[in-house]
């Protein structure tokens, strides 16, 4: 579940602690957690409800004016359903904390060397996480389709996704536009940080 940017300062400081999505089944359920931009959400609730059931304190509580905004912004489609999502917030994202450790104890580097190899070993077309860490390193900033074309990647989509896979081991950042290597995907390749 992505939350919209304009939800993040709400997300941050407790007062939007409900979102509203007409899904197809729930990508989200009750005792999960959300990693979001805002940090960590705790989901409570998962409900299956009626437009007529979202209350004006709702519409204010998932950042909204009215009903009818919470309305408009909602996906339409057939097949989908109402959901109310309620949750609070549970803390920063605890790959921010791992991406800004750059003191690397030699356990800490074999944990990574065994994770990296584990992602190398599950690519049907070989190798990727150095070529990527590489990459990253050297281009700060630049579109995902831009990197993905250097290395020869058509799949943006996949591309990405790997990206993430690094970012979960705290080396990559996400920028606005674009990645960068954290103090930890630094020091992991030995450069200044």
């Amino acid at each position: 579940m992505l939350m919209p940017k304009t939800t993040w300062t709400g997300l941050a400081d407790g007062s939007i602690t409900v979102a509203f999505r007409r899904w197809k089944r729930p990508t989200v359920k009750a005792g999960g957690t959300l990693r979001t931009a805002a940090g960590l959400l705790a989901i409570d609730a998962v409900d299956r409800i009626d437009e007529a059931d979202i209350t004006a304190a709702d519409a204010r509580s998932a950042g909204h004016g009215s009903v009818a905004d919470v309305l408009a912004a909602l996906q339409e489609g057939p097949d989908r359903t109402l959901y109310r999502i309620t949750f609070h917030h549970a803390g920063t994202d605890p790959r921010v904390a791992l991406r800004d450790d750059a003191e690397l104890t030699p356990e800490d580097r074999v944990a990574l060397d065994e994770a990296l190899a584990r992602l190398d070993a599950a690519a049907a077309d070989g190798p990727w996480t150095s070529t990527f860490l590489r990459l990253i390193a050297d281009h700060d900033g630049v579109r995902a389709p831009d990197l993905a074309l250097q290395v020869g990647e058509a799949d943006v989509p996949r591309f990405k996704r790997r990206v993430r896979r690094l970012k979960a081991l705290g080396l990559t950042e996400s920028l606005r536009v674009g990645y960068r290597l954290s103090p930890r995907g630094r020091a992991h390749l030995g450069l200044d940080t």
